[in-house]
């Protein structure tokens, strides 16, 4: 039986843990603004501090200075890179990852893959102009060896265009819906377009790339491909969203009643959207996960 002093000593650590997690997990970083496009996302944390869930945005310009890596690599004589740093700069990247359970303590989990992307993307850059399968193909190498068979994560990244194409890799991760403005509802997306991959470190990558691994009896992952999904009209939106949405209320929230929400409010900025969706997800049901969710929005430009 714990003591009165033993009690507050353990309550003050907890606070003082929740403290220092704060600190760990960065935000989401700057919303990117990319024309014709419109973006904003939002993030409910069960327990009210921080949670596994984790979204980050990729604006090139503001992260990685792009000028400068085009004035290198053309300085290198490396054209193709440059090109492709051209084009990367024309597109906003997203990362939507959900670590499995909701404590305090899968926010450390959701901190590793925020520094080990973004480093991972600096270096990506460099070599090839623009963020590959490789860099998640050793994600999931590095998580695979770090944590256990019951601590893995989701997790879908995406780059939009200022077009409305949208390319993304999927591991495990809620398939996205894209809304169409014209016929006020959730238009079918064909199976070739939402191949999906084993959470990230479940299964070990085939092209290991520094040492022999043992696959276990689950054997290894498929290499990553690559999906697309076209906006192809003003207003459509595409959401991209945790399980926590898609289970909220008890899976009777989506997709119908998400699907009238969105009709309501098409009209509207994606972030006017994104606040009228939270204060709906509350007044339905009590979350039992942690909820977080993107709006993509094509606008005319």
């Amino acid at each position: 039986m714990l003591t009165k002093p033993r009690e507050a000593y353990l309550a003050e650590e907890l606070e003082n843990f929740q403290e220092t997690v704060k600190v760990l997990k960065p935000s989401p970083g700057e919303i990117s603004n990319l024309d014709g496009i419109d973006i904003h996302g939002a993030s409910i944390p069960l327990e009210d501090v921080v949670g596994g869930d984790h979204i980050i945005y990729v604006d090139f310009d503001r992260r990685y200075n792009m000028d400068r890596r085009i004035k290198e690599a053309e300085s290198e004589g490396r054209d193709e890179v440059a090109e492709r740093l051209r084009e990367s700069r024309r597109r906003v990247g997203i990362l939507l990852a959900d670590v499995s359970g909701h404590k305090v303590t899968d926010a450390v989990i959701a901190a590793m893959l925020h520094q080990a992307f973004l480093l991972g993307a600096y270096y990506e850059l460099d070599r090839f102009g623009e963020i590959t399968t490789k860099l998640f193909e050793h994600l999931n190498q590095r998580f695979y060896r770090t944590t256990n068979v019951n601590k893995y994560l989701t997790l879908l990244y995406g780059e939009i265009s200022e077009e409305g194409r949208f390319r993304f890799l999927s591991a495990g991760h809620e398939r996205p819906v894209v809304f169409s403005h014209e016929f006020g509802r959730f238009m079918p997306i064909s199976e070739e377009r939402l191949i999906s991959f084993p959470p990230v470190g479940m299964l070990p990558s085939t092209s290991d790339w520094d040492e022999r691994v043992d696959p276990g009896h689950l054997g290894f992952k498929q290499p990553y491909s690559v999906n697309e999904i076209d906006l192809l009209a003003d207003g459509d939106i595409l959401l991209l969203f945790t399980d926590g949405l898609s289970d909220h209320g008890g899976g009777s929230y989506f997709p119908a009643h998400l699907e009238q929400v969105l009709a309501d409010t098409a009209a509207r900025t994606a972030e006017q959207i994104c606040k009228h969706l939270l204060e709906d997800l509350l007044a339905f049901a009590t979350p039992q996960d942690d909820v977080s969710f993107v709006v993509i929005k094509k606008t005319a430009t």
